[in-house]
């Protein structure tokens, strides 16, 4: 499934008519890295994928392929109950989507709805989120539940240690890097819950507003941040 993140983030980049040089800038890498990325010559890692999607306002199953992206899913009555299919409700092991990130962290994607991200994540010994061990932030709430193995959560100012039994949940938008400082691989499953709305806001700014204003505008948190954006083009 690897294969689909270049040409995914590329097909993002073109529809939103952004060159290639603007996001790299935005994502803090250099325009050579995305494209060896969009190419399919180089993976990227956590902390730049975060980024990348975060920037262009897409979910990981747009860019996987699978589902129908965020808030697509049609609502069912409860007075209309429908009968499910299998492949709606269990999604095999061998199913997976999965992402073999840099600095040897690999995701499994996870059944679960198309507007939160639901991970299987591995840590291999080394691993990091970020490859130059910087902190990352990004939209959302993150949970997490580490079922084997000892990971490292630097979040702000704080160190913790984090071992099989362990779960955590934070503000995904404060700085944090996950390191696996031990030798054995660290493995666990994650929620990220609240990233999709950056998503909404945009296609709501550009309604109003229309591509360019919505471009170049800064990335709205929420719906309160995109009204002090049309107020001040109104003035």
């Amino acid at each position: 499934m690897e294969d689909k993140i270049g040409p995914g983030l590329r097909q993002a980049r073109l529809a939103r008519k952004l060159s290639l040089r603007s996001v790299a800038t935005a994502a803090g890498i250099s325009a050579s890295l995305l494209s060896q990325v969009e190419t399919g010559r180089s993976q990227p890692s956590v902390s730049t994928l975060y980024a990348l999607v975060n920037h262009l306002g897409i979910s990981l199953d747009s860019l996987l392929g699978t589902g129908t992206g965020a808030g697509q899913a049609a609502p069912v009555a409860a007075e209309q109950p429908v009968a499910r299919a299998e492949s709606d409700v269990v999604q095999r092991a061998a199913d997976n989507p999965v992402l073999e990130m840099a600095n040897g962290v690999r995701w499994e994607r996870l059944a679960g709805r198309a507007d939160v991200d639901t991970l299987l994540v591995t840590y291999a010994p080394g691993a990091a989120s970020s490859a130059d061990r910087t902190l990352m932030r990004h939209s959302g709430t993150e949970y997490a539940y580490l079922l084997s193995g000892e990971l490292t959560l630097l979040l702000d100012f704080d160190r913790h240690l984090i071992t099989a039994g362990d779960s955590l949940c934070f503000d995904s938008a404060r700085p944090h890097l996950y390191l696996n400082h031990g030798t054995e691989p660290a493995r666990g499953v994650w929620f990220v819950a609240g990233r999709h709305e950056l998503e909404h806001t945009r296609e709501w700014v550009k309604a109003q507003l229309g591509d360019h204003a919505a471009e170049a505008s800064p990335r709205p948190a929420n719906v309160v941040e995109a009204l002090d954006l049309l107020s001040s083009q109104r003035d």
